[in-house]
């Protein structure tokens, strides 16, 4: 009985030793399985290091044209072989028309780090960059001269770390002025809306007023720097019987587009636009280089530049073409007879 008793107990201490022997190796497989995955496949954190981010600084708001805009951009980079979400990540900082904080939006993109900063949305962007870093590449799309600025020390051969795209928007003062007078004849008030913030500002208004004294006209300049001011700007020129407005091109501006041509239509005055989303969205006319065109051309400078291109080397790139668009339902509604010869100069009408 008692040796029954023992060979029993020895049993049970042997099948316990099988069991803890079996866990323990089964517990070595499962260890260096997880090992094996782990070396095969590298966390989400070490994955994403090793793509390259693109910090896209702008100085107006997200949404409404910026929506096609940055989309252009992105097919740019795709051209080069780069696309969001699988081979490049885009970190994006918006400053929503407030342009003083564009230097502490610029210097979190630093401290992402970033590989590239595209620097939108005109110079206040390119400026706000440039001041945050001299390594970091820059590929900037502004609307006046580079060189001037200060960005660039010439188109052929920039030098440093920046290169871009200028649209050179305010060297077309007179022709803008030309048309516009062509269009609205009876015009007995011309008046110039303008954001003061934006740097550029001053150069568009002295190049628009020396074509007006050209033609023994004055330019009434109006400013707003927030989307407050705008009621305010347009109930002082609707005072002024004939008048008619330039808007001048400004990336605060180009995110208020539908409030501004809203403005325009409530107020029956006349306006022109240098970008031709303004025209496509219902003011008169517009007269000027395609803002697309220079987003979709620094997409291609950006991936460039990730490919291994230094800045320096690129030039500085320029408009090919200005687009006349005509808005003839808005005319229309104005009263304006707009002549055939303009509709056959015009690269595209709206009906």
């Amino acid at each position: 009985m008692l040796v029954g008793i023992v060979a029993a107990a020895g049993i049970r201490i042997l099948l316990r030793l099988e069991w803890q022997d079996s866990m323990r190796r089964r517990e070595f497989i499962i260890t260096l399985g997880g090992a094996a995955a782990t070396a095969a496949w590298p966390p989400a954190g070490r994955a994403q290091q090793s793509m390259p981010v693109i910090g896209l600084l702008n100085s107006a708001s997200p949404g409404g044209p910026y929506v096609s805009l940055v989309q252009a951009f992105r097919d740019g980079l795709k051209e080069i072989g780069y696309v969001e979400g699988q081979n490049v990540a885009i970190e994006y900082r918006w400053a929503q028309g407030q342009y003083d904080r564009l230097a502490g939006l610029a210097a979190e993109l630093i401290s992402r780090p970033v590989q590239v900063i595209v620097a939108t949305g005109g110079e206040p962007s390119a400026l706000a960059a440039k001041a945050a870093t001299s390594t970091i590449p820059i590929v900037f799309a502004i609307g006046g001269d580079p060189v001037r600025f200060g960005l660039v020390t010439s188109f052929t051969r920039p030098l440093g770390n920046i290169t871009g795209y200028t649209l050179f928007t305010n060297v077309l003062g007179a022709g803008r002025l030309r048309i516009f007078l062509e269009l609205v004849p009876n015009a007995s008030v011309l008046a110039m809306l303008v954001n003061p913030n934006n740097p550029n500002s001053e150069t568009n208004i002295s190049e628009l007023q020396a074509a007006a004294r050209d033609k023994g006209r004055e330019i009434i300049v109006l400013k707003a720097s927030a989307a407050a001011e705008f009621e305010t700007a347009f109930t002082t020129l609707a005072q002024q019987p004939g008048a008619a407005l330039f808007v001048n091109a400004d990336p605060f501006f180009n995110s208020q587009q539908p409030q501004l041509v809203a403005l325009a239509a409530r107020y029956s005055i006349p306006a022109f636009y240098e970008l031709s989303g303004f025209a496509v969205a219902g003011g008169l006319a517009s007269y000027g280089p395609s803002i697309t065109d220079a987003y979709h051309q620094v997409g291609l400078y950006t991936g460039q530049i990730l490919k291994g291109a230094k800045p320096a080397e690129l030039p500085v790139m320029q408009p090919t073409k200005f687009e006349l668009v005509i808005n003839l339902k808005t005319a229309k509604a104005l009263g304006l007879n707009v002549s055939m010869q303009h509709q056959q100069l015009a690269d595209e009408m709206i009906e």
